[in-house]
C-alpha cells in the first residue's frame, strides 16, 4: 500500500521512512544501535508482526525491519522478483545503501527460508526462525500451487479479494485457522492490509514463485547457528517441519513452545524475547566468526 495510507497508530510509523532501492520502493524501520539485526517477516504480513519483539531488541541491536516488496506499505515494479533468490538479495542491496550489513537476523514463516538464503550470499553470525516454514510441496501441490497463485493475481481477482476478504469475520476467521486468533488490535492490523488490493497482489506474486528445494537440498550445507522456534497448534506451518529442517541443519537448535499458533511473536506479550535475546546476544558475545557463503 502507499505509506501515506498508513493509520497514524500503525507500530512504528514514525520510525519507518521510504527507501527506494532497485526496482522497489521499500518502508523501512530502523531503531536502536549496535549490532545490525534483520527481521524478516512471512507471507502476507508486514513488519508490523514484530512489533512486540522490537522494543525488547533495540536496547542491544540496531534494527533494520523493511516490509517485504510488495507487501505491507513496500512498493514494487518488478513482480518478477518475489522468488527466494531475488527476495534474498534485495534487503542486502538495502542494507548496503544504508551501510547497515546484518549480522543476525530473526525471521518468521516464509522469512526463515530468506534468512537461510541470505547465509549463502553474505556471511552470518546467526538466525531465529520462528515456525519456519522449511518445508517443500511435494507431488501436485508443488505443481498447482505456483499456478493457483499467479491465476489469483490477476487485477480482476485481487479487487475482488480485497472486497472479500477485507471484512472484519473474514479476518477473525483466516487467523484462527492458523492457530494464533489474536486481539482486537492485531485482527485490526491485518484487516488493513487484506484491503488494500495492492498488498494482496505483492504476497500473491510471491506465493506464485516460490520454490525451496534447492534449498531444502542444501540445508545441510548451511553451517551458521540457527534457533529455530516451533509452536504446538501451528495450523499453518506444523511443528514437524521445524523439526525436520533441524536434523538437517548442522548448527540448528529446536525450541518448542506452548500453543500459541502460527503468530506466537504476536501472542506472547514480549513478542518472543525471552527465548530470542539471550540466544542472539550469546552469539554475539562470544565473538562467534560469522560462516562464509
Amino acid at each position: 500500500m502507499d505509506p501515506e495510507r498508513l493509520p497514524p497508530n500503525w507500530p512504528y510509523r514514525a520510525q519507518g521512512r521510504v527507501l527506494t532501492v532497485g526496482p522497489h520502493r521499500g518502508w523501512v524501520v530502523a531503531a536502536g544501535s549496535g549490532p545490525v539485526l534483520l527481521l524478516r517477516h512471512g507471507t502476507g504480513a508486514s513488519g508490523h508482526s514484530f512489533h512486540r519483539l522490537l522494543p525488547h531488541l533495540t536496547p542491544h541491536c540496531r534494527v533494520i525491519l523493511p516490509d517485504l516488496p510488495g507487501q505491507g506499505a513496500s512498493q514494487s515494479r518488478a513482480f518478477h522478483r518475489m522468488g527466494l533468490a531475488a527476495m534474498a538479495e534485495d534487503p542486502l542491496a538495502l542494507c548496503d545503501a544504508i551501510g547497515a550489513m546484518p549480522q543476525e537476523v530473526v525471521s518468521h514463516s516464509a522469512g526463515a527460508a530468506l534468512a537461510l538464503r541470505i547465509v549463502e550470499l553474505r556471511p552470518l553470525q546467526g538466525v531465529v526462525g520462528i515456525n519456519a516454514a522449511l518445508g517443500r510441496f511435494d507431488g501436485a501441490a508443488g505443481f498447482l500451487f505456483p499456478l493457483i497463485a499467479r491465476a489469483m493475481a490477476t487485477a480482476p481477482f485481487v479487487a475482488q479479494a480485497a472486497a472479500l476478504w477485507g471484512r472484519p469475520e473474514a479476518v477473525r476467521r483466516r487467523l484462527a485457522g492458523t492457530g494464533s486468533p489474536l486481539d482486537d488490535q492485531g485482527r485490526a492490523l491485518y484487516l488493513r492490509l487484506v484491503q488494500d488490493p495492492g498488498h494482496i497482489a505483492g504476497a500473491l506474486a510471491m506465493m506464485a514463485a516460490w520454490k525451496l528445494d534447492g534449498l531444502v537440498d542444501r540445508l545441510p550445507g548451511v553451517a551458521v547457528p540457527t534457533l529455530l522456534i516451533a509452536t504446538q497448534g501451528d495450523h499453518a506451518v506444523p511443528p514437524l517441519v521445524s523439526s525436520d529442517a533441524a536434523r538437517r541443519l548442522p548448527g540448528a537448535e529446536l525450541l518448542m513452545v506452548a500453543d500459541n499458533g502460527h503468530l506466537p511473536q504476536e501472542k506472547a506479550a514480549d513478542g518472543l524475547a525471552s527465548l530470542i535475546v539471550p540466544w542472539l546476544l550469546a552469539r554475539l558475545q562470544s565473538g562467534f566468526q560469522p560462516t562464509s557463503p
